[in-house]
């Protein structure tokens, strides 16, 4: 069963590329969100988003790496 969070920022990351990579792909992935095809100016929509849905801010810096990204979200709303 997948975490609740985890599940929501997948279908984020789906919605910041125009539904081009799916939440699917992405919960499924084993790559960097590059990996999969994120462009640079949707993970600044996934930033944008993530900042207004859940009030926290985001560290660029981990936003390419899925797990990190979720971690750190999680951290933030502790």
């Amino acid at each position: 069963m997948q975490d609740p969070l985890e599940n929501r920022l997948a279908v984020m990351v789906a919605a910041a590329t125009d539904d081009q990579i799916s939440a699917d792909d992405v919960l499924a992935a084993r790559h960097s969100l590059a990996a999969l095809g994120v462009t640079s100016l949707s993970l600044i929509r996934l930033v944008d988003a993530i900042e207004d849905e859940f009030g926290v801010d985001v560290d660029p810096g981990l936003v390419d790496d899925f797990a990190n990204l979720v971690a750190d979200v999680a951290g933030r709303l502790r």
